[in-house]
């Protein structure tokens, strides 16, 4: 049972690899079996396919990074300093991962979803929903903000519609120029679209 679990692990270590470092087409099961260092029996047993590991690697990245988001956008913390809390952590992601892997990384929901949407409908479907994940804690923020009267901005829904699609933008420049530096304007973008209405202290 133990090496059952490894097995299994080991793939979905491969796929966070894929997710984060590869363009999903230029990779085989093979190459995932030759990496993860099992057969290809191994593989069938666990995912029937290719998208079903990319998939599966989707859930686990999500289940590991929920914590993260939970006390980012803990409401205890108040609204505009989780929005600038979620501009460092995107920048710190993306920092680490650049250090792991040797380039700049962008969204790993956006790169895969994006070069097979057309082609394979579960992924699509996948990238979708843990994208609607993500805003919803967004939206939250955003609601709680207009609430106190801390923005100039009305709809919370609407907006962090545009500021995910800014932000995935930016992280698909960043990756593409293979520059950090993309990003350093992230969380004054941030601010500025919100129309943040005081000076909010940084975190420490």
């Amino acid at each position: 049972m133990k090496k059952t679990c490894e097995t299994k692990e080991k793939l979905l270590q491969v796929g966070f690899d894929l997710m984060w470092d590869s363009s999903y087409g230029s990779v085989s099961v093979d190459d995932i079996c030759k990496r993860a260092g099992i057969n290809k029996g191994s593989f069938y047993h666990f995912f029937p396919s290719k998208a079903d590991l990319a998939i599966a690697a989707y859930e686990e990245h999500w289940r590991e990074k929920r914590p993260a988001m939970d006390r980012i956008f803990s409401p205890s913390v108040p609204p505009v300093e989780r929005l600038q809390n979620f501009c460092r952590y995107v920048y710190q992601v993306q920092k680490e991962k650049a250090e792991k892997y040797g380039h700049v990384c962008g969204c790993p929901y956006a790169s895969v979803g994006s070069e097979i949407a057309t082609l394979d409908e579960k992924i699509r479907a996948k990238f979708e929903q843990l994208m609607n994940s993500g805003r919803k804690y967004v939206e939250s923020a955003l609601a709680d903000a207009i609430r106190e009267g801390s923005v100039t901005i009305k709809d919370p829904v609407a907006t962090a519609q545009r500021l995910n699609t800014m932000l995935v933008g930016m992280l698909v420049e960043a990756r593409v120029q293979n520059d950090l530096k993309v990003l350093d304007g992230l969380e004054s973008a941030v601010m500025d679209y919100v129309g943040v209405k005081t000076p909010v202290l940084s975190a420490a």
